[in-house]
């Protein structure tokens, strides 16, 4: 008979913070059991597939025990008992929170997690990371970050410095890898960076302000996911989750120990500084216009994200507040009935898992460069609309009047509703453009059939990576990868120009845009980067399907801005280190392929050119994205800041940049 592996392996960990669990009221509800997918080949530390936990404390230069979540003593307990004092449980911890994310991210995507490459020299360019360090005890600071350049999780920990002893004990130990959320925010910092390695270069104020965004909703709507939890937050708050409650907090242990009186981050309201009273945020419109520091913007589009739940959660309720009041949907005093609070913790937790998978599978539709929050928004329109035909409950208008309420607006929309922000289909205007497409489709169908059903993640990386670059069978044999594919077939087509925002034509000398050698024959052309080519497969609430192959193509002009104020290029082949006045402006385009149809379906550009100049076959960057660039980077926005700089060194483009150890220092 063959052995069967179990589906998962529970394990035992706090569903906020220890702090939670010194507390009568919510330490029953704190200490749970995670459920993370079965790797029946865990290593000590622990070391999976995903995952490689070293735990070496260099402040005391000691490495703690691994621990073996495998040895039958601790199977049999459900992992190790929650301590703040054993090294081991902290590993065990981060293990089964970054295993959780990595569950829900690939339930939405699809796919599997890749991690970002390493670039490395040499013809090869970059190294596949099988998988992601983890380190419980990195640093003696009250930090935790994600850095790009070790591709591993540094968490810290610190003497409490409370504002009141009554919120915590001061002078006590802090570890910021016993925090769900701090946990759950890194790794989404860390998955992101391996979708869009650009999201992490400050060209506009919303690009860092969304990577810290986009992780505290991850953090944030995981809490709903724990059904012991929501049920205690429902009946504290009888219903209400826009009250008050600990699932709308983030961080809770660190916020006060480092002396604040709320938590690190809260998405629905904060302590009023006088009152020490909590109060709901009452959008004023302005918000968008007016936060300019990473955190305090990216917290609008969390509220944002967070008003969308509570409309569409408050929606799904109605009826059982209908039945359980006679129809008057105001509720008596005392507690509510246990089953109506099962019934309503039910509808929150689909609400919020709903609102989840569309905030991760947005992530597809997004531009690789430069994103702004009114790009996530018809990322987020669009790939529900994909998935989900039938609104019937009006999630996409939750979100679009969310948006709305803090003056969030996608630039070029001429109206706001859900039809003008849905991307719309691509079409071609020629037919040469469509007969070069079904070229590149017929390409792509081949990579279809050989990465389909291959579960590997190195096998996919490999294989993708032969896809972009060309592959050789023998040492006849050479086939043409799909980066050389669009260099050929696209070098006369200004509509590809059009649509991707990108030169491809013999103009890139004078744009600022460097020099690359094709695949065939060494023949010298644009450079520009193939990223993330993949397969997508989802299924929708109805149970359709929805099959992509998915791409981005990026670019970049060097570009320099003179005394004048005029934009000018510098070429980049002679370039040995930039100026002050000189920076890269990138431009891109993730393109969106119907699986089964095998047409290109759309086309997300930031475009690096100016559009309306190659209509009139005029070859010029985006001049005032351009500048707004600069601006941002060295008048108006974080280049001015010394703190930032000490992090960037000689700006956002150096290689040795840690640019989350800054965001969350």
């Amino acid at each position: 008979m063959k052995e069967s592996k179990p589906p998962f392996r529970k394990l035992r960990g706090y569903a906020f913070d220890p702090s939670l669990s010194l507390s009568v009221e919510t330490a029953f509800i704190n200490n749970m059991v995670y459920k993370v997918p079965w790797e029946k080949n865990l290593g000590k530390g622990p070391v999976g597939e995903y995952l490689e936990i070293v735990d070496f404390d260099p402040t005391t230069r000691k490495y703690y025990k691994p621990v073996d979540l495998n040895d039958t003593n601790i199977l049999a307990q459900d992992g190790l008992e929650p301590s703040e004092t054993n090294p081991q449980f902290h590993q065990q911890m981060v293990y089964a929170v970054v295993m959780t994310t990595i569950k829900n991210f690939e339930s939405a995507l699809g796919r599997k997690v890749i991690w970002a490459s390493r670039r490395v020299s040499g013809p090869a360019y970059e190294e596949y990371v099988p998988r992601l360090r983890i380190y419980p005890h990195a640093l003696r600071d009250a930090n935790a970050y994600y850095s790009p350049q070790k591709k591993a999780l540094l968490f810290g920990y610190f003497e409490s410095n409370p504002v009141s002893s009554v919120l915590h004990m001061p002078d006590s130990y802090v570890f910021t890898c016993l925090s769900h959320d701090i946990i759950a925010h890194e790794v989404t910092h860390a998955i992101l960076d391996g979708m869009y390695p650009a999201y992490s270069e400050a060209s506009n104020p919303d690009v860092l302000a969304f990577h810290e965004a986009f992780a505290d909703i991850v953090a944030l709507f995981q809490h709903f996911t724990f059904p012991e939890v929501l049920k205690h937050q429902i009946a504290q708050t009888r219903g209400d989750l826009a009250a008050q409650n600990l699932l709308g907090q983030l961080a809770q242990e660190f916020g006060s120990a480092i002396g604040n009186y709320g938590s690190l981050r809260d998405a629905i309201g904060t302590i009023d500084p006088k009152t020490k009273e909590w109060k709901a945020y009452a959008p004023k419109g302005d918000e968008y216009n007016k936060e300019m520091e990473p955190h305090q913007r990216g917290s609008v589009l969390v509220s944002a994200v967070f008003e969308a739940f509570i409309t569409i959660y408050k929606s799904r309720v109605k009826d059982l507040l209908r039945i359980a009041t006679g129809g008057t949907c105001v509720l008596p005093q005392g507690e509510l009935h246990p089953d109506l609070v099962n019934r309503l913790a039910t509808e929150a937790s689909k609400s919020a898992s709903h609102v989840l998978h569309m905030c991760i599978r947005a992530l597809d539709y997004c531009p690789p460069v430069d994103i702004t929050f009114g790009d996530y928004l018809r990322a987020i329109i669009t790939a529900d609309a994909d998935l989900v035909s039938n609104d019937s409950r009006e999630y996409r208008l939750a979100f679009i009047e969310a948006f709305r309420r803090r003056g969030i607006y996608p630039k070029g929309l001429k109206t706001f509703s859900v039809e003008s922000l849905g991307l719309t289909p691509q079409q071609f205007v020629s037919k040469s453009t469509k007969e070069l497409f079904e070229i590149i489709v017929k390409f792509l169908r081949e990579y279809r059939n050989a990465v389909f059903y291959e579960t590997d993640r190195k096998e996919i990386y490999r294989i993708s990576k032969d896809y972009i670059g060309g592959k050789v069978y023998n040492k006849n044999t050479e086939i043409l990868g799909l980066h050389s594919r669009i260099t050929f077939k696209f070098s006369d087509s200004r509509e590809f120009e059009q649509l991707t925002g990108l030169v491809f034509n013999n103009n890139w000398h004078h744009l600022g845009v460097r020099t690359s050698e094709t695949y065939k024959d060494k023949q010298h052309g644009p450079s520009f980067q193939v990223q993330n080519l993949r397969v997508v497969s989802r299924v929708g609430p109805q149970g359709n399907l929805v099959n992509q192959i998915i791409f981005s193509l990026v670019q970049r002009s060097g570009v320099e801005v003179d005394t004048e104020g005029k934009v000018k290029h510098f070429d980049p082949m002679k370039l040995k280190e930039l100026k002050d006045n000189q920076f890269w402006l990138y431009g891109g385009c993730t393109m969106i392929f119907d699986l089964d149809t095998l047409e290109l379906k759309y086309a997300v550009s930031k475009p690096l050119l100016d559009l309306g100049k190659i209509k009139q076959g005029q070859y010029r960057i985006d001049e005032e994205r351009a500048i707004q660039q600069f601006q941002f980077q060295r008048e108006d926005g974080v280049m001015h800041l010394s703190e930032y700089n000490l992090y960037f060194g000689n700006g956002l483009h150096n290689n040795f940049n840690e640019p989350f150890a800054f965001l969350h220092h």
